[in-house]
């Protein structure tokens, strides 16, 4: 920290994992093959729909931008995390932790848009069969994926710009494993009456207006499937939601529980371990839930083996 009319914080300490030496190198080796795992599931599972004509539609070009935004926001926090459980000096410079956040709080943002739209996509596919080619067009597409990234952009450049506006002169030690909004809030001296403000009206409206559409697309989808007749239809139906349904469940079920807790001690702690699940794990399990519950992915899986084979 230097002087400058007050004490102004030019780099940050992250805590992360209050734990012995010992199990801090348990815990890298786990989150390294956690990490790899989620590298080559997200590449792999752009380069498997980039390769196949057949997963040319548009549920597979939301399921390529959503392996996409997986890689990015756990790449921006695990590499850094590893690296601290290996050496002693676990600072991070000023500059760095802006740009973590930004890229963190993007792409975190774009993934809840882009679930909105692939429960959009769902419902003209089952609800409006006849007029999906119509409605979901690649434009349709386009513009689908672009206003997510433009979203997740505007998000995080406000929270962001607005977060390191503040004076830090209390403390620049962080009690997490990486530059979050609400541990680096509690350093600041200065007023955060408006970041909270912009937590509450940005956070709440980008959770709720994409959990509002997901959950309303999923009561025409319901609706839809049971007036079917068809069993086979009906499995079908609910086969082709299943792994979206479930990717949706655990996402914004650990983002509530993240972001909608009183703010204490013990809550910051829990913060830790959702933000492990929410940033580390869950970009590994959305590739192994669509290629492990999808008939489509899993042929062209097989056809791919055989011909490298």
């Amino acid at each position: 920290m230097t002087q400058d009319n007050g004490t102004r914080v030019t780099e940050f300490i992250l805590l992360g994992f209050a734990v012995r030496q010992e199990v801090q190198y348990i815990l890298f080796l786990v989150f390294l093959v956690i990490y790899i795992t989620s590298l080559v599931g997200n590449v792999g599972m752009i380069l498997l729909i980039k390769c196949d004509a057949r997963l040319h539609t548009p549920m597979y070009f939301f399921l390529q931008n959503l392996s996409f935004v997986d890689l990015c926001y756990t790449s921006a926090i695990t590499p850094k995390m590893l690296v601290n459980f290996l050496v002693k000096d676990k600072s991070m410079s000023f500059s760095g932790c802006v740009i973590q956040l930004y890229v963190y709080g993007t792409f975190g943002t774009v993934e809840c848009y882009l679930l909105a739209a692939m429960a959009v996509d769902r419902y003209v596919a089952i609800c409006n069969p006849l007029r999906y080619p119509i409605v979901m067009s690649h434009k349709a597409c386009i513009q689908l994926v672009t206003g997510s990234y433009v979203m997740g952009s505007l998000n995080a450049t406000i929270h962001t710009g607005f977060l390191f506006s503040l004076s830090f002169c209390n403390s620049n030690i962080i009690n997490h494993f990486f530059c979050d909004l609400p541990p680096i809030l509690a350093l600041s001296c200065s007023s955060i009456d408006v970041n909270i403000m912009l937590v509450i009206i940005l956070v709440g409206f980008n959770l709720l207006s994409t959990l509002l559409v997901v959950f309303f697309s999923y009561i025409y989808i319901l609706a839809a499937i049971l007036r079917m007749s068809s069993t086979a239809g009906r499995h079908k139906a609910f086969s082709t939601c299943a792994s979206h349904l479930t990717a949706v469940t655990i996402f914004y079920g650990t983002l509530f529980y993240m972001y909608l807790q009183p703010s204490s001690s013990e809550s910051q702690e829990n913060d830790k371990e959702a933000s492990v699940f929410y940033g580390i794990i869950i970009p590994m399990l959305n590739p192994l839930i669509y290629s492990l519950r999808n008939k489509e992915v899993k042929e062209a899986v097989k056809i791919l083996t055989k011909s490298c084979s």
